[in-house]
């Protein structure tokens, strides 16, 4: 009997001694993952931020590609207003 006690009084010691470090690596751990938790939180806040403002790129493409055709349609009307203005001229010289 005195053998299971031994090994008894000896398992309780290091039980008593591991347990606290046991513990202590638990609250660790667990303190690491609401860390990581709240990360996660924060790149999901941005991430839907970025995503927010990236809607708008189609839209400035359709205003570059609408911009680019007021550019050709201006050239367009200075054009015709240099043909209407040397017609004019002309009409009236021959008044």
């Amino acid at each position: 009997m005195t053998a299971v006690f031994v090994l008894w009084i000896l398992l309780l010691g290091v039980t008593i001694l591991v347990l606290p470090f046991i513990v202590r690596l638990l609250y660790h751990v667990y303190k690491n993952a609401k860390n990581i938790d709240r990360y996660f939180g924060d790149m999901l806040e941005a991430g839907v931020g970025i995503a927010g403002n990236t809607e708008n790129i189609k839209a400035l493409d359709d205003t570059i590609l609408v911009a680019s055709r007021i550019v050709d349609v201006a050239g367009n009307i200075n054009e015709h207003a240099e043909t209407l203005g040397g017609a004019l001229s002309n009409r009236a010289q021959a008044l």
